[in-house]
């Protein structure tokens, strides 16, 4: 049951790039990466605001995303705010995907075992967080490309 349409949004917390302050790297990285991979993805930049992040999740999975990645916003800062944006979305929780994230991160910077990044299920979009950082996503990525289709298909009713 695999689709040939795979569309992707990559949503980039972070309260700088979103005032114009910084340049957004990962965002687009991810979206090249994703791209590479045969998904369609534009990205959209948002601030570290709970219910701005959590908006927008829901407002691209009801466009038809089938896959989010949102990049920044997942570490232990007070602006911190994206696992709890993100998690309160999640019909059903794929911690396996977030820990094989941090699990790769861990072997390129020790740091990354500090991000707080969670991965599931809502309304047959795969929503995954990864850190800010271009390093994150260039580890990141192709984790989430290794399952994304298998799990998109599998919310769809697809066979094992």
């Amino acid at each position: 049951m695999e689709s040939n349409l795979k569309r992707a949004t990559v949503i980039t917390v972070s309260d700088r790039s979103f005032a114009g302050e910084r340049e957004d790297f990962s965002g687009p990285l991810a979206a090249e990466l994703l791209g590479a991979a045969g998904w369609t993805a534009e990205v959209i930049v948002v601030p570290d605001d709970q219910t701005a992040i959590s908006s927008l999740i829901v407002e691209v999975v009801e466009a038809g995303a089938q896959l989010v990645v949102t990049t920044g916003g997942t570490g232990v800062g007070p602006r911190d705010v994206t696992p709890e944006a993100t998690a309160s979305l999640l019909t059903l929780e794929l911690p396996g995907v977030a820990e094989e994230i941090r699990r790769v991160g861990i072997a390129s910077l020790p740091q990354a075992m500090l991000s707080r990044g969670v991965a599931g299920m809502r309304r047959g979009a795969l929503v995954v967080n990864l850190a800010g950082s271009t390093g994150a996503v260039r580890d990141g990525v192709p984790v989430v490309i290794s399952v994304a289709q298998h799990a998109v298909d599998q919310a769809a009713g697809g066979d094992h």
